[in-house]
């Protein structure tokens, strides 16, 4: 791959790819709790309408639906989508699909006992999921929030196939050019790695942050200093017994 090649085509292809990345992931995430949501809202037609949204987007392929975007609504509707408007709209409306159903999970796994005491305090519905609900289910929601965000970052190579420049666009645009597959497609892969890499370490320390707020942080002092605190050393080096003798 020449170096002019790489400056013309393959450096705005990444950086295509990184928009399409955050732009879908932002959207995605505003779905995601809407539908989340939605999906455990008292109102009985709120839940089916978010569960119509989930089962339809959930059921049909993010491709096609992209394809239908891009090709089929401007002929319905007379709209068109600018720039990559079509691949940012299915990717973020589809990902964050999955997305609420991690919402809605993380939510039902918080104990019954802490929106009993929300009610207690004559909480509103809001109230208590800014204050109690939201807080504590957060933690759980990241670490699946993370799979679906790499997901997401691997789906946007989709883009490619409605011709947005994107870097797998200007891969395989290099592969025509040169016949050579190998070297494309390594350098594609490796930089898809790296992405993931920092987004995965990105939203662990995000993860972290987001329980020590709750109290569920790692014990700090390493690792000899967790075990003390649960009394493994004690245990271990006997100045613990059965009474809590000294």
């Amino acid at each position: 791959m020449s170096w002019a090649f790489f400056e013309s085509w393959f450096l705005p292809g990444i950086w295509i790819t990184i928009q399409v990345t955050f732009l879908s992931a932002a959207l995605a995430f505003v779905v995601s709790f809407l539908i989340g949501l939605g999906r455990t809202a008292p109102s009985r037609t709120v839940r089916i309408l978010c569960g119509i949204y989930f089962e339809l987007f959930r059921s049909t392929s993010s491709l096609v639906f992209m394809f239908w975007i891009a090709f089929t609504v401007p002929m319905l509707f007379q709209v068109t989508f600018i720039g990559m408007a079509a691949g940012v709209l299915a990717l973020g409306l589809t990902y964050g699909a999955y997305g609420s159903e991690i919402v809605r999970g993380a939510l039902q796994a918080v104990p019954a006992a802490q929106r009993e005491a929300g009610i207690a305090l004559n909480f509103t519905r809001v109230q208590r999921l800014r204050r109690i609900e939201i807080p504590q289910a957060w933690p759980e929601m990241l670490p699946p929030f993370n799979n679906l965000l790499i997901e997401l970052l691997k789906g946007t190579s989709l883009v490619s196939l409605i011709s947005i420049a994107d870097m797998t666009f200007a891969g395989n645009l290099q592969r025509l050019v040169t016949a050579d597959s190998a070297p494309v497609y390594t350098l594609l892969l490796g930089i898809y790695f790296v992405f993931a890499f920092l987004l995965t370490r990105g939203m662990r320390l995000l993860e972290r942050r987001a329980k020590a707020r709750i109290g569920q942080a790692p014990p700090k002092g390493g690792l000899f200093s967790g075990l003390r605190e649960r009394g493994a050393i004690d245990a271990v080096t006997g100045t613990a017994g059965v009474g809590g003798a000294k």
